[in-house]
């Protein structure tokens, strides 16, 4: 069943989910592992300009948050609303204790 279907359930209708199948798995894991070798890549390449590579690896890094979050946790599903708000209030309280612990030590 490749469709939402209802389906009886003792006195009621169940709705059934769509199957999504192994297809779209193996994009993101290959996708992910893409990811992985492109930063890869450019750390091991040794002339990279640092800030360069920094910012590679940072955007490599949010890029694999959202793939792994999103794809293997099943965030990007119907119902994850609140796990979602909760993971966005703790990077909050965890970029704002990184950037205050920044001030402190480097404008102090």
């Amino acid at each position: 069943m490749t469709t939402d279907q209802h389906m009886p359930d003792s006195g009621g209708y169940k709705q059934r989910h769509r199957h999504e199948g192994p297809q779209k798995h193996i994009v993101v894991f290959i996708f992910s592992i893409v990811l992985t070798l492109i930063a890869f890549a450019a750390v091991a390449a040794g002339g990279v300009n640092a800030t360069f590579a920094i910012i590679l690896l940072l955007v490599m890094a949010v890029l694999q948050v959202i793939v792994q979050m999103g794809f293997w946790m099943h965030l990007k599903d119907k119902g994850h609303l609140l796990p979602i708000l909760f993971m966005l209030g703790g990077f909050f309280i965890a970029g704002t204790c990184i950037v205050m612990s920044l001030y402190w030590v480097w404008w102090n």
